[in-house]
């Protein structure tokens, strides 16, 4: 029997409301004891004074470009990245090629992520081919691992169709997760419809066609009574709107990302499509929307919506994709933006980033309870860094962060008792 022993570590558990000094014991990859002091020996021992131990991070939404794009990311360099960045879980977006709407898809991402260094969860699509023309089969896709259902990338132009999706999504145990965008009014836009937009001369992309699609999808979920998860909320209207939603009992849930707590549509000045993603970087009062959402506890995951693009792809302001990396500086943004900040506490944090997206999921993990699997992410809270390309490990580079000094960085992260990455 292996055994590993975390020794002396501040123990932050949401799902125990545990906040104190001590020692973990794991054996098999299974938490097998958890104490102020355990007197054992063991084959490792990782001396954790000053460290922060937390439930292993899970992203619920995350690109893995795997099948279809694997020059951009795959499965194992997308769960290396991941593993870097504190996560011990990922939700993999279905679009892919082909997309997510089959078993036999399912069963080829939860076949090679056999031994990666993440847990990998399927997402499968809501419409075959996210066509938006007809649902899939979720009673199969359920049975052969998908957690959740979405055409992320655009939603279910047809109302009926994503009513009757919401529906299904309850009647399976499948998390309805919406990508809230008319397309109609989108347009041809490539960031915000603001002044940066008028300034550079490029279409933007009006905060209304998020904010009328979040409003479609909770009255569709309100008049059915079935959850509906809002993903990557980016507008002060789309948090107004879920959070009259959830004070009227509907049931709604959403999640946002760091760089909609840390930078505006004034970066995009610079004219680097690094710096373009889908929400859009917003304006000062909507970055500001955000942060009390996560505050007031409208908002209940961050996710990095980790979005790899080859160089070449990126190199072209106007006409590059949407989408940025995420997953190595998702935890050190958030911290620097909210818990350095006092918007936040650490606990809040690590029930934001990993306990919520377990139970919105219905996946193991985001607790350090006894018996469970040894998901667990060791942070200094104190230390400061700087963000280069050697601390990369997606196959991409897109990111805005590079050369950005954080606060707060991983040193360990485990998984079932593995070490997947020392930082």
């Amino acid at each position: 029997m292996k055994t590993l022993l975390i020794r002396q570590a501040r123990i932050l558990d949401p799902s125990k409301a545990m906040d104190m000094v001590g020692d973990i014991l794991v054996e098999d990859g299974k938490i097998a004891a958890v104490a102020p002091k355990l007197d054992k020996k063991a084959d490792e021992v990782i001396e954790a004074a000053g460290l922060v131990a937390a439930p292993g991070l899970i992203d619920m939404h995350v690109h893995l470009r795997d099948p279809g794009f694997t020059y951009k990311e795959d499965i194992l360099s997308g769960c290396r990245a991941a593993a870097a960045g504190g996560f011990t879980a990922v939700a993999a977006m279905p679009n892919t090629k082909p997309s997510v709407d089959s078993p036999e898809v399912i069963r080829y991402i939860l076949d090679k992520a056999e031994g990666a260094d993440a847990r990998v969860y399927p997402i499968a699509d809501i419409t075959r081919g996210q066509s938006g023309g007809e649902l899939c089969d979720f009673a199969a896709l359920k049975e052969a691992g998908a957690v959740g259902i979405s055409d992320d990338g655009h939603p279910v132009k047809n109302a009926k169709l994503m009513l009757e999706g919401i529906r299904a999504g309850k009647g399976y145990g499948l998390l309805p997760i919406s990508h809230c965008e008319d397309m109609d009014i989108i347009g041809k836009g490539i960031i915000h419809k603001g002044w940066v937009s008028d300034k550079l001369g490029v279409p933007g992309m009006d905060r209304a066609s998020e904010d009328s699609i979040t409003a479609r999808e909770i009255a569709l979920a309100d008049s059915i009574g079935c959850p509906i998860h809002i993903a990557h909320v980016s507008t002060k209207g789309s948090v107004a709107l879920i959070r009259d939603a959830k004070a009227r009992g509907v049931q709604v849930t959403c999640e946002t990302a760091p760089h909609y707590t840390l930078l505006t549509h004034e970066a995009l000045l610079n004219r680097d499509a690094n710096w373009r993603m889908n929400p859009p970087l917003r304006e000062e009062e909507d970055r500001l929307a955000v942060i009390e959402g996560l505050r007031d506890g409208t908002i209940d995951a961050i996710i990095t919506d980790h979005a790899p693009h080859a160089a070449e792809e990126k190199a072209n302001f106007e006409t590059a994709p949407n989408g940025i990396i995420g997953l190595e500086t998702s935890f050190a943004a958030s911290y620097t933006s909210l818990v350095k900040t006092g918007v936040l506490s650490l606990m809040q944090l690590i029930r934001l980033m990993s306990t919520n997206p377990a139970e919105l999921l219905g996946v193991p993990g985001g607790t350090l309870a006894i018996g469970e699997w040894a998901d667990i992410t060791l942070i200094d809270p104190q230390e400061e860094w700087t963000f280069t390309e050697a601390d990369i490990r997606s196959k991409s580079r897109n990111t805005p962060f590079l050369g950005t000094t954080f606060t707060g960085k991983v040193k360990f992260t485990l998984l079932g008792g593995r070490i997947t990455h020392r930082g």
